[in-house]
C-alpha cells in the first residue's frame, strides 16, 4: 500500500516535496490578533499548514493540578487552570480562525488533547488531526480520533518503538490515513538526541504510513536532514518573536527562520532528483571551457610520426579529447603543425600499423 495522506488539498507521499506545518500552539498568548498575524506570517513564509491546540482544560486536568499555583515568569494565570484558560479559543475564535485561514489558502487544524476537544474539531469539520506525543498510549483517544476518517498525525517523543506499534495497531485498522512523526519530547530538543536515524527506521516498519518529524530543536537545518532520510511532514513551532512570554517561543522558529527552512525544503526536495546521472545543457559550455584536448606541443612538419613528447594535454575542450591519446600515437601529419594546434582525426593519417596491416 502506498504512504499517501491528503490534507486539504495537499498530497503526501514519498514522491511529494515535504508539507510544513507552523505550531502556533499557544503562541498567540490568547490574543486573536496575534493569531491572525501568525496565520498571516506563516502563509508568507510557505507553510503549509497553521496548527493549534485545544484542551477542554477542566475536564483534562485533575482539580488538584487544574488548582496548582503557577507563579513564573511565562505565567498568564495565579494557577495552571486560570493559565491554560487564558491562552484558550472556544468556538467563536476558532471559527474566525478558520475562515482567515481559508482566505489565505493555508491548512488550518488543531492537535486534540481530549475527546471533548476532538469532538470540538469534528464539528468545525478540520482537514486532519494531530495527536501529541503525551497521548500515544491513550487508546480511547486514539480509536475516536480514527473513527472521524480524517487524517492523523502523531508525535512519538518518549515513546518506545512497541508503544508505537501499539497505537499504529490501534490506528491502522479504523483509518489508514496515518503520519507518524518521530520527535524528542524535550523543549529544545538536543541534537543529540534527536534521533533522526529512526526515520529510516520507522519506514521500514510503517510501510503504508507517512513518516515525519516533528522538531524542537533550535534552528532549520535538521529539517532538510529529515526531509533527505524521508520525511515527508515536518514541524516546527512557530512564533512572531522569540523573546515573547510563553514557555514555548524560545525554541520557536521566527518568520525569517520559517521561510529559510520552506525555502531549503523546496531546494531539497528537487535537487534530489531521480537518481539518474545527466548531461545538462547548462553544463556544456563549462565543461568545454574546463575540459582539455589533445594540441602538439611543438611545431611539426607533414608527415610527421607523432610521439609522447609531440602531443600535450590543454584547455579548452572541443579537440580529440585525452582519452584518445593511444589512438592518436604514432599516427602521421598530413599537413604542417604548429605549437598549440587541435589535434583531429581529419589532420592525421594512419600510424605505421595500421598502414603495414592495411
Amino acid at each position: 500500500m502506498a504512504r499517501t495522506i491528503k490534507i486539504g488539498k495537499n498530497e503526501i507521499s514519498d514522491h511529494t516535496s515535504c508539507y510544513v506545518i507552523a505550531e502556533v500552539g499557544h503562541n498567540h498568548q490568547g490574543s486573536l490578533d496575534k493569531a491572525r498575524e501568525l496565520f498571516r506570517e506563516a502563509k508568507l513564509a510557505g507553510a503549509h499548514a497553521v496548527k493549534l491546540q485545544k484542551r477542554n482544560n477542566r475536564g483534562l486536568y485533575t482539580a488538584k493540578a487544574y488548582n496548582k499555583p503557577y507563579d513564573n515568569e511565562n505565567s498568564f494565570g495565579k494557577t495552571y487552570g486560570e493559565h491554560r484558560e487564558f491562552l484558550e479559543f472556544g468556538l467563536k475564535e476558532y471559527r474566525e480562525l478558520q475562515a482567515y485561514a481559508a482566505e489565505l489558502d493555508i491548512d488550518f487544524f488543531a492537535t486534540a488533547f481530549d475527546i471533548e476537544s476532538a469532538n470540538f474539531l469534528s464539528d468545525l469539520n478540520v482537514p486532519a488531526y494531530k495527536i501529541a506525543s503525551g497521548d500515544l498510549r491513550s487508546t480511547p483517544l486514539l480509536k475516536h480520533v480514527a473513527s472521524f476518517g480524517k487524517p492523523m498525525i502523531i508525535s512519538t517523543g518518549g515513546a518506545s518503538l512497541d508503544q508505537i506499534q501499539h497505537a499504529y495497531d490501534t490506528i491502522m485498522p479504523i483509518n489508514k490515513q496515518l503520519c507518524i512523526l518521530q520527535c524528542t519530547a524535550e523543549y529544545p530538543a538536543l541534537f543529540d538526541e534527536l534521533d533522526l536515524g529512526v526515520i529510516t527506521n520507522f519506514r521500514k516498519q510503517f510501510a503504508d504510513a507517512v513518516i515525519g518529524f516533528s522538531g524542537h530543536d533550535n534552528g532549520i537545518a535538521m529539517a532538510v536532514v529529515a526531509f533527505v532520510l524521508g520525511a515527508r511532514v515536518v514541524e516546527k513551532h512557530f512564533t512572531l518573536n522569540r523573546a515573547m512570554k510563553g514557555t514555548d517561543h524560545a525554541f520557536s522558529l521566527e518568520p525569517t527562520g520559517l521561510r529559510k527552512m520552506v525555502r531549503d525544503l523546496a531546494r531539497t526536495s528537487v535537487a534530489i532528483g531521480d537518481g539518474v546521472k545527466k548531461i545538462y545543457e547548462s553544463e556544456k559550455a563549462p565543461i568545454l571551457k574546463m575540459g582539455k584536448s589533445l594540441v602538439v606541443a611543438r611545431d611539426l612538419p607533414i608527415g610527421h610520426v607523432l610521439g609522447p613528447d609531440d602531443i600535450i594535454m590543454k584547455s579548452p575542450g572541443g579537440g580529440i579529447a585525452p582519452y584518445e591519446l593511444d589512438n592518436v600515437l604514432g599516427r602521421v601529419t598530413l599537413q604542417p603543425m604548429e605549437k598549440d594546434d587541435f589535434l583531429s582525426f581529419e589532420t592525421l593519417g594512419k600510424s605505421e600499423s595500421e598502414s603495414a596491416s592495411s
